[in-house]
């Protein structure tokens, strides 16, 4: 019968896929290790950073997921340092993508060292891990990036293969009676409308916790959303690739519009590069 293959195939589909829970994983032993002394490194390496992934997830929520890597957040300034710390320490290292993503490995276990977002909208800088939460990760006393942090860096996984709205949705209602709304709006700028989503989505999720979201917050996205409908822009850029380069690539290479994530990928190299160089000059003098 096809029903029984369809279902058949629906199971399969989601036995695939992580299921929500409060009870911690079970790490092999040596995995524990590999993220304990990735930890102990960066601490004692002196570069700032803050924990992030599913260890921060679960530090806010309550929620744990299983992990091959730890995920740390650090200025993209101390990318190299803290890579050299780990290749100090014997373990292998790369910049797959000097945009927002370093890695460590050893033994088969992953330390990304993570500097923004792929899109290069949402950059880590030192108040990130300034406002980090001090706590332990498996005994080991860590900063642990705050819940607005943990959201932006969140909001704009919305591909296909992976969509962490979720995760965002989760951290609103754990945290909607502490969590910092300016800096929240401080952090997505000019892409409010991706908050507005989020927002919409949670208020579809807990429709009950609408009003714990405070209603200023609802009335300034809402006003911003009617504005821009009452005042189009006719030269806004195209955005989808700044959501799924896959996805909207078509739109790019063959409808002929704008591709927003390169722009955003070459602008974030210039003040790289602009940073280094007066690092350098500084450093001279």
């Amino acid at each position: 019968m096809p029903e029984k293959r369809i279902e058949k195939r629906r199971r399969e589909d989601s036995a695939k896929v992580p299921v929500s829970s409060s009870l911690p994983p079970e790490f092999a032993p040596e995995q524990e290790h590999a993220f304990r002394e990735s930890l102990d490194i960066m601490n004692k390496s002196g570069v700032p950073y803050a924990v992030s992934g599913a260890f921060a997830l679960h530090e806010h929520t309550g929620i744990w997921r299983n992990t091959k890597d730890i995920d740390l957040f650090l200025p993209t300034e101390h990318l190299l340092p803290a890579l050299e710390c780990f290749k100090q320490n014997g373990y292998e290292t790369e910049v797959p993508d000097p945009i927002w993503l370093g890695k460590a490995w050893r033994g088969g276990y992953f330390i990304d060292l993570i500097t923004g977002m792929s899109n290069a909208i949402i950059q880590v800088d030192q108040s990130w891990i300034d406002r980090s939460l001090k706590t332990e990760v498996l005994g080991v006393e860590v900063p642990v990036l705050a819940a607005e942090e943990l959201i932006a860096s969140k909001i704009f996984v919305t591909r296909r293969e992976r969509f962490d709205g979720a995760d965002v949705a989760h951290l609103i209602y754990a945290t909607r009676d502490s969590l910092d709304w300016d800096r929240v709006f401080q952090l997505v700028g000019d892409h409010w409308e991706i908050l507005l989503w989020s927002l919409i989505f949670y208020r579809y999720v807990y429709p009950r916790h609408t009003n714990e979201v405070p209603r200023r917050v609802w009335h300034r996205l809402l006003e911003q959303f009617e504005a821009a409908l009452m005042n189009p822009d006719t030269d806004a850029p195209f955005r989808g690739s700044l959501i799924d380069e896959n996805m909207f690539a078509i739109d790019v290479r063959e409808w002929g519009l704008e591709n927003e994530i390169e722009k955003y990928r070459d602008q974030h190299r210039r003040e790289h590069m602009e940073h280094h160089r007066s690092s350098k000059e500084g450093s001279a003098a």
